[in-house]
């Protein structure tokens, strides 16, 4: 009786005692500390993870261009990895496409003279490879630096709010991080990308086709073939470097040299899939499918626009892993069906003798023409 009677004095202690320490941790705080302190540990083994990608892309980057010739890539990196581009000034929303699409051409062509200096012996398909695995590598660099950032002010701060909302989205960062660090390699190979469905699309048009001429405007490629007794005008990226042409601005100009004589007007690219939906779903509607920032969308939206001319999109859905690196078995046969849906649609919704402008978006790594 004694016994157990000591057995439940010391089980009524170890109960009191753990209330006791409860009420400390609650009142005092110590528990959001050590909270936050798990929180940054976690957090850095993740921005470890992250500096580790980095510091493997960027070697290898090195190493290529070392075989190019470039006897200090580090000089090269070090004005690569923090070039920026600052964006228009929103609050007066006047001519801010004409502003918009300035900054974003001189961004780009500044980026590729930056990059052509340091490796004037070689040709434009080598150069383009180089350039967009130098922006995987600072795009690395800046998720890094940002991620740091937070940590750091959350730390110095005692933001445990900050660290928390940190925490929580660290995981959907690393599987994004993860999927830029592999898509490394089909950059410096050459290989044709997920992103890249649209270019394929409209160059195994222009395969089924009898070509009539084609010609290259602003790294964009126009060809004219004739197809299932019609005119169809071929829009792409100049293939088969990694580029991605301008595509919107090349189309308005096509229209207007026809003085609006088109009869359909399609545009094909790739689209982030949602979670449950399958990889290479083909999807179909109305309106202008490019993914840029916005003078290309609106230079297509205003072309058919003024003419009063039917806009209609098709995409290929893939997840973002699916987009960005080597394209996959059921991202290619995606293609191949995207390629008789657009006939099928062109023949339902223009007459024999029409002329349609098919604009195929996206990266052209690998697919020529």
């Amino acid at each position: 009786m004694g016994l157990e009677m000591a057995e439940t004095d010391w089980a009524s202690l170890i109960v009191q005692i753990f209330w006791l320490l409860f009420f400390i941790l609650l009142f005092t705080g110590a528990n959001q500390k050590i909270q936050m302190k798990l929180w940054s540990m976690d957090i850095r083994n993740k921005l470890r993870i992250i500096y580790k990608y980095f510091n493997d892309d960027e070697d290898k980057v090195k190493n290529l261009l070392k075989n190019l010739g470039v006897a200090s890539p580090e000089l090269l990196f070090k004005r690569v990895l923090d070039f920026f581009t600052i964006q228009p000034v929103d609050i007066e929303p006047t001519d801010i496409i004409k502003r918009l699409d300035h900054l974003l051409r001189t961004s780009d062509k500044s980026f590729r003279r930056l990059v052509a200096s340091y490796l004037p012996g070689i040709d434009r398909y080598e150069r383009s490879l180089i350039e967009t695995s130098l922006s995987i590598v600072a795009a690395l660099y800046m998720v890094y630096k940002i991620i740091r950032h937070y940590l750091l002010l959350g730390e110095k701060e005692n933001n445990w709010i900050l660290l928390m909302q940190l925490e929580l989205v660290m995981p959907q960062i690393m599987r994004i991080v993860e999927t830029y660090h592999k898509a490394l390699d089909a950059f410096t190979t050459g290989k044709p990308i997920g992103d890249g469905v649209g270019p394929l699309v409209a160059y195994r048009l222009i395969e089924l086709g009898e070509v009539v001429s084609r010609r290259i405007v602003e790294e964009t490629s126009i060809t004219e073939l004739r197809l299932d007794n019609r005119r169809y005008i071929i829009i792409k990226a100049e293939g088969p470097g990694s580029n991605v042409g301008h595509p919107g601005a090349v189309l308005a100009s096509v229209i207007e040299d026809l003085k609006g004589g088109v009869d359909l007007v399609v545009t094909i690219d790739a689209a982030l899939k949602l979670e449950g939906e399958e990889n290479g779903e083909i999807a179909e509607g109305v309106g202008a499918a490019i993914g840029d920032p916005g003078p290309e969308k609106i230079a297509i939206e205003r072309a058919t626009t003024k003419y009063g001319i039917p806009l209609r999109a098709v995409i290929v859905k893939m997840g973002l892993a699916e987009a960005i690196q080597g394209m996959r078995k059921e991202i290619y046969e995606a293609g191949e069906r995207t390629v008789e849906y657009i006939r099928r649609l062109v023949k339902e919704l223009t007459p024999i003798n029409s002329t349609v402008v098919i604009a195929g978006i996206g990266n052209t790594m690998g697919i020529p023409g």
